[in-house]
């Protein structure tokens, strides 16, 4: 069976980045199947990145290799790195971008990156080996010259310990989810803004209050919950097929109507609390 490799970058389709990565996949491992998850990542956005790639684990199958570059750091003292865990294998640079490759338990608490030992059964190693790389590596464009080779020989059936030494850590972000506030209510983060204007937040269905409940973001107020987005009569917060609240208006941009931006804070509370 062909070897089944994703991208996720934020690279955008106006330049040939995207189209010289798949050169490269194609060149060394040319039954490879590529899928593009999405190249329209917000630029340097690594956080967005992360939560885009952990929101599409569960679409693909087994073995699955997940290449993703999102990289401001990139020609730096930065680790490029592939993590290889029971389910898939992450190629891309080690600054939270794959923190996806582990359990939540092994993430860090807090609110930034932060560097976290790689649990039993999740192999890291660093992209170090020449033989898979690129023989010029520009030092702006490791999606080409450093990760699309590394993804390219393990879709040949490199195994990922051949790649480069082993190593015990790598850098992660805490899991996405809300945070409980000293008055009982959820405070959360959007961190993704699709393409219709719905502002994705990091508040899971699960910490969402069991009955009605308003989210207030930039002073405005939003009511919740609907179930689907024809059932809303303007804006209005639902649970989208990620599993996490967003906020959105039927046929129209929430992000435009309400002024909405990512990194925005979101205060959810039961509808009548203050």
């Amino acid at each position: 069976m062909a070897a089944l490799i994703t991208l996720l970058t934020d690279f955008g389709s106006h330049d040939t980045y995207v189209g010289q990565m798949k050169g490269v996949i194609f060149g060394i491992a040319p039954m490879a199947i590529v899928v593009d998850l999405t190249h329209e990542v917000t630029p340097q956005r690594v956080s967005e990145g992360a939560f885009l790639l952990e929101t599409a684990l569960a679409a693909f199958p087994p073995d699955t290799i997940h290449l993703a570059v999102v990289d401001p750091g990139v020609g730096t003292a930065r680790r490029a790195i592939a993590v290889a865990t029971p389910r898939a294998v992450f190629v891309g640079p080690d600054n939270g971008l794959l923190s996806a490759a582990l359990p939540e338990v092994a993430r860090p608490e807090g609110e930034g990156p932060a560097v976290v030992p790689a649990p039993e059964g999740v192999t890291v190693v660093e992209l170090a080996n020449q033989a898979y790389r690129r023989p010029l590596v520009s030092n702006t464009f490791h999606g080409r010259d450093v990760f699309a080779p590394a993804a390219a020989h393990l879709a040949t059936g490199v195994p990922v310990e051949a790649l480069g030494p082993r190593r015990t850590s790598l850098i992660a972000l805490p899991p996405f989810r809300a945070r409980r506030l000293p008055d009982g209510s959820l405070e959360a983060e959007i961190v993704s803004i699709d393409r219709f204007g719905n502002a994705i937040t990091t508040a899971r269905a699960q910490e969402l209050p069991a009955g009605p409940f308003t989210v207030t973001v930039r002073e405005h107020a939003v009511a919740g919950p609907v179930t689907t987005y024809a059932e809303a009569q303007g804006p209005a917060a639902l649970v989208g097929s990620s599993g996490y609240l967003e906020i959105a208006v039927p046929n129209d941009s929430a992000t435009a109507r309400l002024g909405l931006r990512l990194g925005d804070r979101v205060r959810i509370a039961p509808r009548g609390s203050r």
